[in-house]
């Protein structure tokens, strides 16, 4: 185990010195991490990495918390005022929709799939990733404006689906246990007990922080350790109170974002720590989960996977933006980038861990089937489709040219200046692509 671990690291460091090379030939860390994982997997690669069930649940659980506060805790809500209405669309009708178009779906068409289960698949399967349609992210021929609607939603819709995807693993174990330890209704408790001491906790932080600084009591050096801890101490302290850690975590995150209590490095180092960590989830999808999932992969599950990345997904999209302005090549071009990444991921692991085995095999290959398909398909697809909108928009909505005056001519238009940062790894750069400012942090 030591040699495997030693061969991890230092395809980290390799990893970390070629990001722009590889970028040219748009090899991501989550496709290159899920290939190494499937190398090092049990019964399928050269080598053999089968990580204890504890392991696999304790980076599970940790990355979820710490992804989930980063991407709340970043968000300014000062900058996303002015596109709120296309927002709360998106995450507020939209994605309900998702999840109940894609819990429909699940109930007809995989088989011995129970309505709990079929509300877990479909909220596991919700949430966005922006950075696996980096190249698409970072292209300035994409409005701005679009760009940062869909790294906004892929920022916010897993904390939002998080409580869908515990109430549904809460109502799975139930129906397969004769015990009420753990039950849809203490289930609702805990995210209750989480909300409202995820909200004090951040805004006490928040307050905390950006006073210390002020007085000069604390340095932005020693600052991101703080922030760090902070971001685990939401998630481990919510379960001591009996609490959900993962809702505490992403409204702690909300909380404390809300306050502007950090400065722009303190929050880029725990996004840096962040994506150390979700790296490895990555890997470890390669190496426990898509084995365990194509010993069990059915044609309804790839069926499904279809669906969810299409139907699913751009149905509810294009209700929810119906009236909002938007014309039709944005809404379709909207609907489309929705991919499935690291968030459905972890609730696959978690699947995994919490479930017996019966239960998640006929579920977890859904998910699993999903976010392979996403990753081939959004990944093939963003640069072209990029161009191909990035073009369309301009010759349809560009302005006409201002008059000669004083000022000269406008220069042509660049990224948005407070586009959010996509999470990926590596200082600057998502994948290997460089990567815009953070919101109200310029």
């Amino acid at each position: 185990m030591d040699g495997i671990s030693s061969l991890i690291l230092l395809l980290l460091f390799l990893w970390s010195l070629f990001l722009q090379r590889l970028a040219h030939i748009e090899l991501t860390a989550p496709v290159a991490f899920v290939l190494l994982g499937l190398l090092l997997s049990e019964g399928i690669g050269v080598l053999d990495l089968a990580p204890s069930p504890g392991a696999v649940r304790t980076l599970a659980e940790v990355t979820l918390a710490w992804v989930l506060f980063t991407d709340a805790a970043r968000l300014s809500f000062r900058v996303l005022r002015p596109e709120l209405g296309l927002y709360v669309r998106l995450l507020l009708l939209g994605l309900p929709m998702c999840i109940g178009l894609g819990t429909l779906l699940a109930v007809g068409l995989l088989p011995g799939v129970s309505g709990w289960a079929a509300l877990y698949v479909a909220a596991a399967l919700a949430p966005t990733d922006a950075a696996l349609g980096a190249t698409m992210m970072v292209n300035p021929v994409v409005p701005g404006r679009i760009r940062r609607l869909l790294n906004v939603e892929s920022g916010l819709n897993d904390g939002i689906a998080t409580p869908f995807v515990v109430l549904a693993l809460a109502g799975v174990s139930m129906a397969g246990s004769t015990s009420d330890a753990h039950t849809p209704g203490s289930a609702l408790v805990e995210l209750a007990i989480g909300l409202v001491y995820g909200t004090v906790l951040g805004l006490i932080a928040g307050w905390g922080l950006r006073f210390a600084l002020r007085k000069g009591w604390a340095t932005e050096d020693v600052a991101g350790t703080g922030v760090l801890a902070l971001a685990l101490l939401s998630y481990t302290s919510a379960i001591a109170i009996g609490g959900n850690g993962f809702v505490a975590a992403f409204v702690a995150g909300l909380a404390f974002g809300s306050t502007h209590g950090a400065p722009h490095l303190v929050l880029l180092f725990i996004e840096q720590s962040a994506s150390l960590f979700s790296v490895l989830v990555w890997l470890l999808f390669g190496a426990v989960l898509v084995p365990a999932a194509f010993d069990h992969l059915t044609w309804q599950a790839a069926l499904y996977a279809v669906l969810s990345l299409t139907v699913v997904r751009m149905v509810p999209v294009a209700l929810s933006l119906a009236g909002s302005g938007l014309d039709r090549k944005t809404v379709l071009f909207v609907g489309w980038f929705g991919p499935r990444g690291l968030a459905s991921v972890i609730f696959g692991l978690l699947a995994v861990e919490e479930l017996a085995p019966p239960a998640w095999r006929s579920i977890v290959p859904v998910v699993v089937c999903t976010v392979l398909l996403s990753v081939v398909a959004h990944g093939i697809t963003s640069a072209p489709l990029a161009q191909r909108y990035g073009r369309a928009s301009a010759v349809t909505s560009a302005p006409p040219a201002p008059p000669a005056g004083p000022a000269g001519p406008a220069g042509p238009a660049g990224p948005a200046e407070n586009d959010l940062p996509i999470r990926g790894m590596g200082a600057g750069t998502i994948g290997g692509h460089r990567r815009g400012r953070r919101d109200g942090h310029a």
